[in-house]
């Protein structure tokens, strides 16, 4: 297959968007209830993982298992899958843990496609707000919300004084760091609600989105949705944003050429 073969893509995007309606199902006759929280770090600090986070990834798995039985699958929780398929799928099953935890509606499940290690196909569903948004191909993404769909587009003709700007640094960069790009810090005036910020740039109302040590399930499922909205995905030294770490996402390429430069003297 090729990235760019369109019959392909729907194969897959149908199966997602589907994913889309079992899970937020799933959710409201399984999940919604009372859930147990553990910490996977212990005393080193804090990443909280729940049993509803376990559940939902059985549950994609099964899924993705019984239609694509040969294809690799990788998941935050139960590690990777033995396969020497061209195709695997990357799961977080609940992308904004704390969120889950506290009851913020930002949570979603994340599941992307890639072929060849290349993120082709991704759904990013948000249970509580009820809609999702995926990709159809490499230059068609969607949100899908009340039955309605709408065509993603990031703003691509804002300038750099205009931008919009989102960035969580939480415990992941460094206060020296922090200095050296405190310019940066002062330009981040909009708070990053987990995946939901990403889905907002393609939407065109959020125009920079700035995250420290990503994993690749937290941006496997997202870079084609970005891409095909307009928007430029990479980390912060300008490398392939597959690769995760400290991700630098921008709504066209000027600002993203300014950030980057602005950004340097953190890495």
């Amino acid at each position: 297959m090729s990235t760019s073969d369109i019959k392909d893509y729907k194969i897959y995007a149908s199966f997602l968007n589907q994913l889309a309606k079992d899970l937020t199902k799933y959710y409201n006759l399984k999940l919604k209830k009372p859930f147990k929280v553990s910490n996977k770090l212990k005393k080193k600090g804090y990443d909280p993982v729940t049993t509803a986070d376990k559940a939902f990834e059985k549950f994609i798995r099964s899924k993705i298992s019984k239609r694509f039985p040969t294809h690799k699958i990788i998941g935050e929780e139960f590690g990777a899958s033995k396969s020497k398929s061209d195709f695997s799928w990357v799961i977080d099953p609940i992308d904004g843990t704390r969120s889950f935890v506290i009851g913020n509606p930002t949570w979603s499940n994340l599941i992307g496609l890639n072929y060849k290690n290349q993120p082709i196909v991704g759904l990013a569903n948000f249970p509580i707000l009820k809609k999702y948004y995926i990709n159809y191909s490499k230059k068609l993404s969607y949100v899908l919300e009340n039955g309605k769909k709408k065509k993603l587009s990031v703003s691509k003709n804002v300038t750099f004084k205009q931008a919009k700007i989102a960035g969580a640094f939480h415990n992941y960069l460094s206060l020296s760091k922090q200095k050296k790009i405190i310019k940066v810090v002062k330009m981040c005036n909009f708070p990053v609600a987990d995946a939901l910020s990403y889905a907002h740039l393609c939407e065109g109302k959020i125009d920079v989105v700035l995250q420290c040590s990503n994993k690749i399930w937290d941006i496997h499922a997202l870079i084609p949705i970005i891409r095909a909205a307009g928007g430029i995905a990479s980390t912060w030294n300008n490398k392939d944003a597959k690769y995760a770490g400290n991700l630098l996402i921008s709504s066209n390429r000027s600002i993203h050429k300014k950030m980057l430069k602005l950004l340097k003297p953190a890495l």
